[in-house]
């Protein structure tokens, strides 16, 4: 904890999963002195108050983030164009605006719309922590921890910018990595994106079956080990579909050669090119969980 707070004030958009965690991680670092909600309900935002996650409800968006040091878009990334227009007007010169999205091509063309000629002010990122459950509630201080946090930096930010904004996801306890928005959404289509949609698509067809109960009884561990993400947010997992659509399209099409593929080798009883697939897939996921330790 260093001597005074790094942060001022800081106003969260979004009181949730995301906005709650980085609010309790600032608060528990001692480098924050004030966090102000806002969000769609004020039953939520109470809670998250009662939680002592902010320290006071939002009212009017402008007035707040006049002086705010930090600003933090928390909400699901349809919902931010609209914030940031409404914010862009009043933006205090030191203020400095980021957000939690899980796409970034299409929340940078929004600050772009937003904040024109400000847009210097305005550093985007994505903190890689979700959880299926969501709400204030799920909120806890230590969930960026060791954690993944992609900074999409702009041309226009100034290396202060920048530098603020990974030093608050730092005082979370954050890793810190930089890509161009671009080659983000290209990697998170692949490995976020698509096996939310594979998730989702497999317990939907199970559950509109006539006989899904039937499935759903004998469903046992490798079901739920597939389709535990499949839990998440339906809201939040459309905006992020869309928003990346070009992207997950690709890597959709991908995933289809494969499966047609295997189905060849399956249909031929190619039993050798199987398992040369899962070999390679077995020796890939070990790999990778390795480096997860």
């Amino acid at each position: 904890m260093s001597d005074s707070p790094e942060f001022g004030k800081v106003v969260i958009f979004g009181v949730g999963l995301i906005g709650g965690s980085f609010a309790l991680a600032l608060k528990a670092a001692g480098e924050v002195e004030e966090v102000v909600g806002f969000g769609r309900s004020i039953a939520t935002l109470t809670q998250a108050q009662d939680l002592g996650i902010i320290d006071r409800l939002g009212v009017n968006p402008g007035q707040e983030v006049a002086d705010a040091d930090l600003v933090l878009i928390a909400t699901p990334v349809g919902q931010m164009p609209e914030i940031m227009a409404r914010i862009a007007p009043y933006l205090g010169p030191d203020t400095v605006v980021t957000d939690g999205g899980s796409t970034k091509s299409d929340v940078v063309a929004a600050a772009r719309a937003a904040f024109g000629e400000r847009v210097g002010q305005f550093v985007p990122a994505h903190p890689i922590a979700g959880a299926e459950n969501s709400g204030a509630a799920a909120a806890k201080a230590d969930l960026f921890r060791e954690r993944k946090v992609v900074l999409t930096p702009l041309p226009e930010n100034s290396v202060l910018n920048v530098a603020r904004v990974r030093s608050a996801w730092e005082w979370c306890g954050a890793q810190i990595f930089e890509l161009t928005p671009a080659e983000h959404d290209q990697v998170f289509a692949a490995v976020s994106h698509l096996p939310h949609l594979l998730s989702f698509a497999l317990v939907h067809d199970l559950a509109v079956r006539d006989n899904s109960d039937l499935f759903f009884t004998f469903a046992a561990s490798g079901f739920r080990d597939f389709t535990r993400i499949a839990a998440s947010h339906p809201e939040m997992w459309r905006d992020i579909s869309l928003a990346n659509r070009e992207a997950l399209l690709v890597e959709l099409d991908r995933y289809q050669e494969q499966l047609t593929e295997m189905r060849a080798a399956l249909a031929a009883g190619d039993g050798q090119r199987l398992e040369e697939i899962f070999d390679t897939a077995r020796t890939a996921r070990r790999s990778w969980a390795e480096g997860q330790k």
